[in-house]
C-alpha cells in the first residue's frame, strides 16, 4: 500500500465520516493528515441514560493516552492501553456520562511539531434520541461509505471483540455469546433499538461466520453490504459465482441459481432491483452444455422478504458457503479478493480461505519478541456452532493449489460502492489497485508453492531470526491447541449420542467432508485430516529447521547436526509432558499426552464418525482398559467404506477433489 497517499486519504475519509454521520465533532488538521486519525463514539446518539464509549484508531504506531473529559472539565476516563498494530486502537468508557460536551483527547506520549493532541467533541444528550429514522419498508439505511477510515474501524472493532492474551484459550458455545459481551462488543446497541436482546437462535457455519460479522459492522455502521450465489467447485473446475445481491433488495436475496455456463439473463432480470438494467454476468453470453456442477440449491418456495436485520441475516446463511472464498483470485465477480502478504495488508478482518471448504478470519498480530515466534490469531466457526480463536499455522491454515479448489489464501472483503446511477457495486481488481484508499489488491499468492507461502508467512509474522528451540515450542502449542479443540467437538458428538437415538446417516465419497445434518454438526473428517497434517509438521520441524538454517538464530558453538539433536530431545520432551483429557462413555475422565495422540495418528485416519464411541475417536486399542467403557460402534456398512478409499485420504493427506 502507498501509505503516504493513504494517510492522508484517511484523514479526509475520516473527515467525510465525522460529517456523514455525525458522532463527534472537529475538522481535520495536519495531526489528523500525519496519524491516519479516526474516531467512534458509541452509542451513535450519545445519552446520560447509556454507557459512553469511545474508540481511537490511527494509522501509525503512536503511543499516548485516551481520556475522556467530562463537561466540567474532570478526567472522567483514560487509558494509555493501545491495541493493533496496524490500525492501531484505543478504548474508553464512562458508565453514566452527564448530559453536555464530552471531550475525547488522545495526547501522544513523543509529540512533534503542530502534532501532540488530537481532541473531539461530543454531545451527550439528557434525553434518550430517537432512533435514526429508515426509509418505509426497510430495515437498513446507508448513511456511509466503505474506505480507508471505515475499513480500519472494522479491523478495531474485530481485534476489540476477540480480544485476550495470546496464551489464553478462548472459546464460545455460539456468536451470539461473543456479540452480547458488552465488554467486547463496541457497538452493542450501537443505534439505541435494543437490536442486540433480541434471540436468533442463528448457528453460522465457517462462511457464514464472516459474512455475519461483516454484515454486522456494516448494519450498525450504516454501510452497504451485499454477498453472492456461488457455486463450490466439483469435478476439476473452481468455485464461481453467478448473481450479487445488496442488501438494498433483500426481496432477491435467494433466487433460483442459474446452471453452471447457461445463458442467465432471464433468472438475472427477475432478480434485478427496481430502476435497474439487468446485467449479463461474464461467461454467459453464449449456450453451453449444462455442467454436472450447480450452485446452491434453489429455495423451496418464493423468499419472503426480510422485515429484521436477523431475518436477513438467516437468508444470507441459507445462501453463502465456502465456495464463495475459493473463486479464482484473478476474476472480479466475487465477494473477496486476494492481497499482499505484509503486515499491514494482513489486518484484523482479513479473511483466509482454506484450498479444502473452511474459512477463517484474522484477528490480531502478535509481534515477534526477544526470540520467540510473532504469531497472527484467528477465529473460526465449527459445524456444531463453537467458535474458537487459533493460531495461524500449518495445521490450521492449510494452503494448496489445484485448479479443482479455486484461489485459497488470505483476503479482504471486495468494498463496495454507490455508482452514479445510484445501485450499489464492488469494486473490480484494477479499481482495488488504482484506488488510494485501498490498492492493496495482488496476485503474489497465485505464484506461491506451498512451502513459498509458508516459508513467507514465517518472514511476515517474524522479521528476526528466531530461536529455534522457541520456534518448535510454539509449533508444539499450536498442535496443543487443535487438539483440545477436538476434544469439544468430540465431547459434543458424545453428548448428542446421549441424547438421539439411532445412528447418524453417512454421506457417499467427498460429501463426508462437507455436507448437512447431524453429519456435518458431530463428524470431523475435515478436522481430523486437518490433524494429521499438523501432526506431520511438528514431527518434522526439526528437519524444517536444518533446511531454512538461515532464518534461525543457530549457536554459534553448536553444528547443524547438534541443533537438530537438540531439537529432537525437546520435541520428545515436550510432547510427553503436554496432556489433555476427554470424557470416555461412561461420564470418567481419561488423560492423553500429546505424544500418545500423535502416536495415534493411524486411528486418526478413521476416528471421524459420531456413531463410534469416543474411545474409538480417541484411538484406544480395542482390549484396552481405555477402551473398556465403550459401548457404541459405527455400522459395519460405514466402517467398510471408511476403510476404503476413504482412508486412502487420510493416509496420503490428498483431500478428494473429483469425487
Amino acid at each position: 500500500m502507498r501509505l503516504a497517499s493513504r494517510f492522508a486519504a484517511a484523514a479526509a475519509a475520516a473527515f467525510m465520516f465525522a460529517t456523514v454521520d455525525p458522532p463527534a465533532e472537529a475538522a481535520s488538521g495536519p495531526c489528523e493528515q500525519a496519524t491516519g486519525f479516526s474516531i467512534l463514539p458509541s452509542p451513535l446518539a450519545p445519552w446520560k441514560g447509556a454507557p459512553l464509549r469511545v474508540m481511537i484508531v490511527t494509522e501509525k504506531p503512536l503511543q499516548g493516552v485516551i481520556s475522556l473529559v467530562a463537561p466540567d472539565g474532570s478526567v472522567a476516563a483514560k487509558s494509555s492501553e493501545r491495541h493493533g498494530g496496524a490500525p492501531y486502537s484505543w478504548f474508553a468508557e464512562v458508565a453514566a456520562p452527564a448530559a453536555g460536551t464530552w471531550h475525547a483527547t488522545l495526547t501522544l506520549d513523543h509529540a512533534t511539531a503542530g502534532c501532540s493532541t488530537i481532541t473531539r467533541d461530543i454531545s451527550v444528550s439528557a434525553h434518550k434520541p430517537n432512533p435514526m429514522p429508515i426509509p418505509s419498508g426497510a430495515f437498513w439505511k446507508v448513511r456511509n461509505s466503505w474506505n480507508h477510515a471505515t475499513e480500519s474501524l472494522f479491523s478495531a472493532w474485530i481485534e476489540k471483540l476477540f480480544d485476550a492474551p495470546p496464551d489464553q484459550d478462548l472459546s464460545w458455545k455460539a456468536w451470539h455469546e461473543v456479540l452480547r459481551d458488552r465488554s467486547r462488543n463496541f457497538l452493542f446497541n450501537f443505534l439505541g433499538r435494543g437490536e442486540d436482546n433480541v434471540r436468533t437462535g442463528l448457528r453460522p457455519d465457517c462462511a457464514d461466520f464472516v459474512y455475519f460479522l461483516r454484515a454486522y459492522f456494516a448494519y450498525k455502521m450504516g454501510l452497504p453490504f451485499g454477498y453472492s450465489n456461488c457455486s463450490r467447485g466439483t469435478r476439476g473446475k473452481a468455485p464461481k459465482c453467478y448473481q450479487w445481491f445488496d442488501m438494498e433488495h433483500p426481496e432477491v436475496t435467494r433466487p433460483p441459481p442459474p446452471p453452471e455456463q447457461e445463458i442467465a439473463s432471464a433468472a438475472i432480470a427477475n432478480a434485478t432491483p427496481p430502476g435497474q438494467t439487468p446485467m449479463i454476468l461474464p461467461g454467459f453470453a453464449q449456450p453451453q452444455p449444462q455442467s454436472a456442477e450447480t450452485p446452491a440449491a434453489p429455495p423451496k418456495a418464493l423468499p419472503k422478504r426480510p422485515t429484521t436485520f436477523n431475518e436477513y441475516l438467516r437468508d444470507v446463511g441459507d445462501v453463502v458457503h465456502t465456495g464463495a472464498a475459493r473463486v479464482t483470485a484473478s476474476e472480479d465477480n466475487t465477494d473477496f479478493y486476494t492481497v499482499s502478504l505484509t503486515q499491514e495488508a494482513l489486518r484484523p478482518g482479513t479473511m483466509y480461505a482454506d484450498p479444502y471448504g473452511h474459512v477463517l478470519m484474522l484477528v490480531h498480530r502478535v509481534p515477534e519478541m526477544n526470540g520467540k515466534p510473532g504469531v497472527f490469531l484467528a477465529v473460526d466457526a465449527e459445524p456444531d456452532g463453537s467458535i474458537t480463536r487459533k493460531r495461524f499455522w500449518r495445521g490450521n491454515f492449510l494452503f494448496v493449489h489445484d485448479p479443482a479448489l479455486g484461489s485459497p489464501g488470505l483476503k479482504h472483503f471486495r468494498p463496495i460502492v454507490r455508482d452514479k446511477s445510484g445501485s450499489l457495486r464492488r469494486l473490480v481488481n484494477a479499481e482495488i489497485t488504482n484506488n488510494p484508499q485501498y490498492a492493496d489488491f495482488s496476485l503474489d499468492q497465485t505464484k506461491m508453492s506451498a512451502e513459498d507461502f509458508y516459508d513467507h508467512m514465517d518472514d511476515v509474522m517474524s522479521p528476526e531470526p528466531l530461536d529455534p528451540v522457541k520456534a518448535m515450542t510454539d509449533a508444539i502449542e499450536s498442535l496443543n491447541e487443535q487438539v483440545k479443540t477436538r476434544v469439544t467437538s468430540v465431547e459434543n458428538g458424545r453428548q448428542y449420542q446421549q441424547k438421539h437415538a439411532g445412528e447418524v446417516a453417512m454421506p457417499n465419497g467427498s460429501s463426508i467432508f462437507g455436507t448437512t445434518g447431524a453429519w456435518e454438526d458431530y463428524s470431523t473428517p475435515a478436522r481430523d485430516f486437518r490433524l494429521l497434517i499438523a501432526i506431520d509438521v511438528v514431527r518434522g520441524f526439526p528437519d524444517r529447521v536444518i533446511r531454512r538454517a538461515p532464518r534461525y538464530a543457530m549457536p554459534n558453538n553448536k553444528s547443524i547436526e547438534d541443533v537438530k539433536s537438540e531439537l529432537q530431545g525437546v520435541l520428545a520432551s515436550e510432547l510427553a509432558s503436554r496432556k489433555i483429557s476427554y470424557t470416555r462413555s461412561d461420564g470418567s475422565q481419561w488423560t492423553l499426552s500429546l505424544k500418545e495422540v500423535i502416536d495415534r495418528a493411524t486411528h486418526f485416519e478413521m476416528a471421524y464418525n459420531p456413531n463410534d464411541c469416543v474411545e474409538v475417536r480417541w484411538g484406544a486399542s480395542e482390549g484396552s482398559e481405555e477402551a473398556s467403557t465403550c459401548k457404541r460402534h459405527a455400522p459395519q456398512a460405514q466402517r467398510a467404506k471408511m476403510s476404503s478409499e476413504y482412508r486412502t485420504w487420510f493416509h496420503t493427506r490428498h483431500w478428494p477433489t473429483n469425487t
